[in-house]
């Protein structure tokens, strides 16, 4: 009895609560209603007496709907250009249209949003651009190759553009795998595998990405990497077929292992099948959506830090807001291939040329950040590591378009891919022949690095040493390299270190292997030679000869020597009958 009057008088007191409650929620709202009411007299009077009160909603972060009607009409009654209100209207004008040409383009439009689309100031609006783009493209993932083509054309104009908009779709990408958004992160994947197709953003993030994907599988994990490796797999197999292989080896790993659920073994299986068939129906890049010709990639890590930059998607005040629309204008005309109007005065011409001096000194400091040397090497080291034999990849880097002066990084990527091998591989020997050959600037550019590679000896590891060693060997044997810069090796005891002396038993032990010590001896012997061997077999000093003879005898070319040897026993000789005729012209006491 006790509890069941206790839980009735609970009852009692929550209903008397709660009738409370509704008389003071009752007494709230005819309050509110009363605060309404004279707050929507107090508007009323305020419009009355205030003509003006859209611009300053307008003044406010998220703004108000404006027809395009009243939008333009405002901006041609505003006379200051440079004043808040006007670059507010235009900052709003251009987001609206940023947003509509990117919400409507698709693959039979593209051509014609393009033009549109450079139209409007692509550098004041970069973050407006990006943002639309990423949220375009996270509301519809199936039209994600044609917001890539878009990006890539925008790429091949304004690289900038295109950097922030990478960026910022891989900081995305870390954020939903860290968080375990899977919608996100698939939608994030398409759009980061054809960056890679339109070659916005460089292949190595596509490995980046397999290899954390991969490294610890599950079967959420295994499904996103096949479904990026289907994407994107046709230009990986063209630009690293080895980086592939690796990832479908892990792949194969996974399987065997047995870990993952039936349904995600099955997609790997017909990824297999997929990739036997050289990825037949899924090509990199559609035909109408292949827009530009020559493609610029960014190089951008998931384990950079990341600065999204997004001070750039809302307005600001720009002191200088008139001089860069005025540049932009130049440059439209420039991209659009509009002529000038021939109204223009001679001020308004010599502004002009002043921009577009401002904008080549502009495009030459940009051109200084040697991003386009760091991915001309990129091509040249994949395409060397990617071939089968010298003669494909002696074809394949003949292709490549070189400006002047960029010779010699083909040079220094051909050695630096030999030297960091575990053991020499004659592909380099006969792919560094062959451009000897074919173009004496080759030929120049690897005897200077000849002499660089000797000079720097002490820095390399033993089989670096070892490999550029031989690799320099087989163009001397090969008389791909001129002999004479042998000239630059001084074979002292003062002048040597201990990996000289390494670099320079190596390059003739080879020597000898290659073309046998007698027709060895027989080109060092040669006339020609001795200017530029005087150094190696030195007879200025008796000293420094008997340590060249020294030397080549430890490595079992004493026979290259008998000149040498010759010369010292002549030497000593008439030593001994300079002081025996001294002795004798002496005066005995």
């Amino acid at each position: 009895m006790d509890m069941q009057s206790r839980i009735e008088s609970e009852d009692v007191r929550v209903r008397v609560s709660d009738d409370e409650d509704r008389q003071s929620s009752r007494r709230d709202l005819e309050i509110r209603g009363v605060a309404d009411g004279d707050k929507v007299r107090k508007q009323t009077s305020s419009k009355k007496v205030d003509s003006g009160s859209d611009r300053d909603a307008l003044e406010k972060t998220g703004g108000v709907y404006t027809p395009p009607f009243k939008l333009a009409s405002m901006l041609n009654d505003e006379k200051d250009k440079g004043s808040l209100e006007y670059q507010r209207l235009t900052w709003d004008a251009l987001r609206k249209s940023i947003n509509g040409l990117v919400n409507k383009v698709n693959a039979t439009n593209i051509k014609n949003i393009i033009p549109e689309l450079f139209a409007e100031n692509l550098i004041r609006g970069r973050g407006l651009f990006c943002r639309a783009c990423i949220k375009s493209q996270m509301e519809s993932p199936e039209f994600t190759d044609v917001f890539a083509a878009l990006v890539a054309v925008v790429n091949s104009k304004f690289p900038q553009v295109a950097l922030l908009l990478v960026k910022r779709v891989v900081l995305i990408l870390k954020r939903a795998y860290m968080r375990n958004d899977k919608p996100q992160f698939l939608a994030a994947v398409k759009f980061v595998a054809h960056l890679v197709n339109q070659q916005v953003a460089d292949g190595i993030i596509a490995f980046e990405l397999l290899t954390v994907l991969l490294e610890n599988p599950t079967d959420a994990r295994v499904e996103m990497a096949v479904a990026f490796v289907i994407e994107c797999g046709a230009l990986l197999q063209d630009v690293s077929p080895k980086g592939l292989h690796g990832i479908f080896e892990r792949f194969r790993g996974i399987l065997h292992e047995g870990e993952i659920d039936k349904r995600t073994q099955y997609l790997i299986e017909r990824l297999f099948a997929i990739g036997r068939a050289k990825f037949q129906g899924y090509p990199a890049v559609r035909a109408e959506l292949d827009l530009v010709e020559e493609k610029y990639s960014h190089d951008v890590s998931l384990d950079e830090e990341i600065d999204p930059e997004t001070a750039l998607d809302v307005f600001k005040l720009d002191p200088d807001f008139i001089d860069k629309e005025q540049k932009y204008e130049a440059l439209k005309k420039e991209l659009l291939g509009e002529e000038e109007s021939e109204d223009e005065d001679g001020g308004g011409c010599d502004a002009s040329s002043e921009d577009n001096d401002a904008e080549e000194e502009e495009m030459r400091i940009r051109d200084e950040t040697e991003t386009n040397l760091v991915n001309l090497r990129r091509t040249i080291y994949l395409t060397i590591m990617s071939s089968v034999d010298f003669e494909e990849t002696g074809h394949k880097l003949l292709n490549i378009k070189l400006e002047p002066g960029q010779e010699m990084e083909l040079c220094i990527m051909l050695l630096e891919c030999c030297s960091q091998e575990k053991t020499y591989l004659p592909y380099y020997g006969l792919l560094g022949q062959r451009f000897c050959m074919m173009n004496k600037i080759h030929q120049a550019n690897f005897e200077k690095c000849f002499v660089q590679q000797y000079s720097m000896s002490h820095r390399l590891e033993t089989t670096k040493l070892h490999n550029v060693a031989t690799f320099f060997a087989h163009l001397l044997s090969t008389d791909a390299l001129p002999w004479n810069v042998l000239g630059y090796i001084r074979l002292t005891e003062d002048d040597t270190t201990s990996s000289s002396r390494i670099f320079a038993k190596i390059l003739f032990l080879k020597l000898s292997d290659d073309l046998g010590i007698k027709i060895l001896n027989e080109r060092l012997q040669e006339p020609t030679m001795e200017e530029s061997l005087e150094y190696i077999f030195p007879k200025d000093d008796p000293k420094n000869t008997r340590f060249a003879i020294n030397f080549f005898t430890a490595i079992g070319l004493g026979g290259i020597t008998e000149n040498l040897r010759e010369y010292l026993k002549n030497m000593q000789h008439q030593k001994q009958v300079a002081e025996s005729e001294s002795g004798s012209d002496s005066p005995v006491s």
